[in-house]
């Protein structure tokens, strides 16, 4: 239900657009001046404005101006009993979905109130929206560590400060350079990722610069390389370290000059690029090592962020691991499962070498084998599939095979096999009474309807 706000220093006017709006079904307070409703704007999310412009102690314009720098996104719609086209058209540029004059035609009032609330719910659809295309998963965390990552991000994005993100794998440094280009000035542009590592060094040019037809046996045509794909954007070299000396000086060259020559190519063609690089690699020694160029290191260091392991962090663990929860949880169409304190303390005391990739892994795991509250049993029982699976003094053990985990090629597949035969256990333990098992193991019953036609369980098997 839509809670609107009037500011107005006619109490008359106030009691007829409270009586008409709340006939509507609309939640509607009110205030008798403008510093007043700021501070009520700033304190309450209201989803819509009306603000009389001619008002004792604060003129509505400043309102307007003031409400928009606390809530950009919050609809205003002006009123006055000395409407002129000047005065619309004056608070039309400072950001008011519309002006109308006193008395308002009753009509006209809903159809501009009803108009007003369906921009703002698009505004916000169109921001919850792009922040799923984007993919851009927010950094949580409350130690020293993160917050002071936040904080650098917040003080560089705005600028084009060339940023190298170091930290070991599984950390999240991609995430940091995302966050980077999306507080930019450059987030309306792309971000172009390149995997320094996965790229063998014989191609890693053409994939950078591009190339033109012909320029080697199997340029067929003329190739657009990464820096002028992300023109006017972020490029992000991930695992930088891993860069042949080669690619390194026309890189370098590149971030001196603005300029890039594509393979086989004879033109200069000007890019305008903020680069982020990242690597796991300590590149001062790989410098003294003879594999990494100094003069670059200082070109991409202007600022360093060092992203901690999970280990040194071990504060987040709890909020990580409800976060991986409600988001897997929900893509398996399934209720948020809970877990235990003990269970939270176990995840607590693991090595975490993987960081915050091993843990989601972890999470997604627990979820799919533990019952509906995860416990700190089963931490330690999954914390390590291929380990002997050791039961808890009171619990009924149950002879399980082993398993050759050499058989899965990755843990998708790990996974599917995991579920399968939780499922199938579940279901025998029930009688292949398929409600009992769907309340059991907390999911929808069509749900699991599905999961037995997906993996082609019957009954006797």
């Amino acid at each position: 239900m839509a809670k609107i706000l009037i500011i107005d220093d006619e109490r008359a006017i106030r009691n007829t657009l409270r009586e008409i709006l709340e006939y509507e079904d609309y939640v509607v307070e009110d205030v008798d001046n403008g510093i007043d409703g700021l501070q009520m704007i700033g304190k309450t999310d209201y989803d819509l404005v009306l603000c009389d412009i001619k008002m004792n102690r604060m003129d509505g314009m400043e309102v307007l101006t003031e409400g928009l720098a606390i809530k950009p996104d919050l609809p205003f719609i002006m009123i006055s009993g000395h409407g002129t086209v000047e005065t619309a058209v004056e608070a039309s540029k400072k950001g008011a979905f519309d002006f109308i004059s006193k008395p308002p035609d009753l009509n006209r009032l809903l159809i501009t109130v009803r108009n007003a609330l369906d921009r703002g719910s698009l505004v916000t659809e169109a921001k919850v929206l792009k922040r799923k295309v984007s993919k851009v998963r927010p950094i949580l965390g409350n130690s020293q560590g993160i917050l002071k990552i936040k904080e650098t991000i917040d003080r560089v994005a705005p600028t084009d400060a060339r940023v190298l993100v170091t930290g070991a794998n599984g950390s999240g440094k991609e995430l940091v350079a995302r966050w980077l280009h999306e507080k930019s000035n450059r987030s309306n542009a792309p971000i172009i990722e390149v995997n320094c590592a996965a790229i063998p060094s014989e191609l890693i040019e053409s994939e950078l610069f591009g190339h033109e037809k012909g320029s080697f046996t199997s340029a067929v045509k003329q190739r657009i390389g990464k820096f002028e794909q992300a023109n006017g954007g972020t490029l992000f070299l991930d695992e930088i370290g891993d860069m042949s000396h080669s690619a390194q000086a026309k890189v370098l060259r590149a971030l001196q000059e603005s300029r890039i020559t594509r393979v086989g190519g004879e033109k200069e063609i000007e890019v305008d690029v903020r680069v982020v690089a990242a690597t796991n690699k300590d590149l001062l020694k790989e410098i003294e090592d003879g594999n990494f160029r100094m003069d670059l290191y200082h070109r991409l260091s202007v600022i360093l962020i060092h992203v901690p392991p999970l280990a040194d962090r071990r504060e987040d663990i709890p909020l990580l691991t409800q976060s991986f929860l409600e988001e897997i949880c929900n893509e398996y169409g399934m209720p948020t499962k809970k877990i235990s304190d003990a269970a939270l303390d176990a995840l607590k005391s693991l090595p975490w070498s993987g960081n915050i990739r091993e843990l989601r892994n972890m999470i997604e795991r627990l979820i799919i084998l533990s019952d509906k509250i995860i416990t700190d049993n089963d931490v330690k029982i999954f914390a390590n599939p291929s380990a002997p699976i050791t039961v808890t003094a009171g619990a009924t053990a149950t002879a399980a095979p082993q398993t050759d985990f050499d058989q899965f090629k990755n843990f998708q597949e790990y996974k599917d096999y995991a579920e399968r035969e939780y499922i199938k256990f579940k279901l025998e333990k029930n009688g292949w009474n398929v409600s009992k098992t769907a309340d059991d193991i907390d999911i929808q019953r069509s749900h699991l309807y599905s999961k037995i036609e997906k993996f082609g369980l019957k009954r006797g098997e």
